[in-house]
């Protein structure tokens, strides 16, 4: 086979690779649940190229992600469920069904008009979902029903915590005002002490994690995304660390060999600097 810009060779290549006597043996030995971690890991990877603004990298991993449509569509259609242009269609519907306003009658819409119409047709989108896996057999649990419904397990934490408290707060059950989150936040604080007095390794683990439900939280009501806070941290954290390497590379020394104290002093030095550097940027 030779590459080409048409996804139908994208797809005859998944079903070269997934034919049985023929195929890749470990293609052929995978399945939805054995895919699914490298589903989420690449789109982390496309998430990473565009923080770093590589395009490069960018083309190269949303190709990898295709790809991982490409292969669960493929194991469905063998299972006579469903095919790849059975994705397709069932994506450009939604977006046609969801947007009206562009390719519906309902032009001229405020933006305030466009999202309460989002709701409505998200709303009935979730009753048909509901009664077709009702019409399908399909068992339905407490998840699948109510406001806090359609959030899913596989989420990173940080954001499905946002996702629930934004769901509830569609009910009215959520502060009005940043500062009561913050109140919030330090009653939690409070309590993780209490924990930590008391010495219970399975409270003190339940307190951080309400305080982290109410940090993202409070990232909700400034809106801001928790994970990209954290994920802003992290790279602010890594790039101080390695200015403290640096500094003691410099004198020909490692990380380890220094004190807590002399490690606290090159930190604040490199905190100095970023914030001396900013100022006259």
């Amino acid at each position: 086979m030779k590459p080409s810009r048409d996804i139908a060779r994208l797809i005859e290549i998944m079903a070269a690779l997934r034919t049985p006597g023929t195929g890749c043996p470990w293609d052929l030995e995978q399945d939805f649940a054995s895919i699914a971690p490298y589903t989420v890991e690449e789109a982390y990877e496309v998430a990473d190229a565009i923080a770093r603004g590589d395009k490069i990298d960018l083309q190269d991993e949303l190709g990898d992600l295709l790809l991982q449509v490409v292969f669960h569509a493929r194991m469905a259609e063998e299972e006579g469920a469903f095919a790849f242009a059975d994705v397709v269609e069932a994506i450009t519907s939604k977006l046609i069904r969801r947007h009206p306003h562009v390719f519906g009658d309902a032009r001229d819409l405020s933006p305030a008009e466009v999202k309460a119409l989002w709701h409505r047709i998200k709303a009935q989108e979730k009753a048909d979902k509901a009664a077709a896996h009702r019409a399908a057999g399909l068992p339905e649990t407490s998840e699948d029903r109510g406001v806090l419904a359609g959030v899913p397990h596989t989420l990173p934490a940080l954001t499905r915590a946002w996702k629930l408290q934004a769901k509830a707060s569609t009910v009215g059950f959520d502060w009005n005002d940043a500062r009561l989150v913050l109140d919030k936040i330090r009653e939690e604080t409070a309590e993780i002490e209490e924990a930590l007095a008391g010495g219970s390794k399975d409270a003190i683990r339940e307190e951080i994690g309400d305080l982290l439900f109410v940090v993202a939280n409070l990232a909700r009501h400034v809106d801001a995304d928790p994970e990209g806070c954290l994920n802003a941290a992290n790279t602010k954290f890594e790039r101080r660390f390695r200015g403290i390497e640096d500094a003691l590379a410099a004198e020909g020394r490692d990380a380890k060999d220094a004190t807590l104290d002399e490690l606290e002093a090159l930190w604040q030095a490199v905190k100095r600097t970023e914030k001396a550097k900013a100022g006259s940027g």
